[in-house]
């Protein structure tokens, strides 16, 4: 068995009950679930993309409710971490590093940095964003909308923090 990571787009409390979350991956047939918005499962070896289909209808079925998905392997999370990408670039203490997940690659070639005030998008590696902004942003989060006008709106956001939380799970 594979340990993955489900990073869900726009699930929350307000919008989904974790327990429920939780039962509708087990009976899609997922193992050592545990779901708190992101969701760590065991199951077999398959593609990503295979998982992703089947876990989104999984949770049309039982929820009613769609969730765009993006499944990574735990070993392929924990390489991520342990490559330490934001180390290239200088990140200051008050920044919170993100890492923006896409479905799809860039339709079009982006010169990188994109910056506006209080808010950087770094790098594309591998279908993954870097970006580093402050929060409380008087403007609101620009990052997002910066995000998808650049990389449509097939992209989940998970900060640095989140993505190690999961992964230890």
């Amino acid at each position: 068995m594979i340990q993955y990571v489900a990073f869900l787009r726009g699930v929350m409390p307000t919008n989904c009950k974790m327990p429920e979350l939780k039962r509708a991956f087990e009976l899609a047939g997922f193992k050592n679930v545990l779901s708190s918005g992101n969701v760590v499962f065991s199951f077999r070896k398959s593609s990503e993309q295979i998982l992703e289909q089947k876990i989104e209808k999984a949770i049309q079925k039982h929820l009613d409710r769609n969730f765009m998905t993006f499944v990574h392997t735990k070993e392929d999370l924990e390489s991520l971490i342990e490559s330490d990408l934001f180390n290239k670039f200088k990140i200051v203490k008050a920044e919170k590093c993100v890492v923006t997940f896409m479905r799809d690659k860039a339709k079009t070639k982006i010169k990188f940095p994109i910056e506006e005030p209080g808010v950087r998008i770094l790098k594309e590696i591998d279908g993954k964003v870097l970006t580093a902004y402050f929060p409380n942003n008087p403007k609101g989060p620009v990052f997002m909308k910066m995000l998808e006008t650049h990389f449509g709106k097939d992209i989940t956001t998970r900060t640095l923090d989140t993505i190690k939380k999961a992964v230890l799970k």
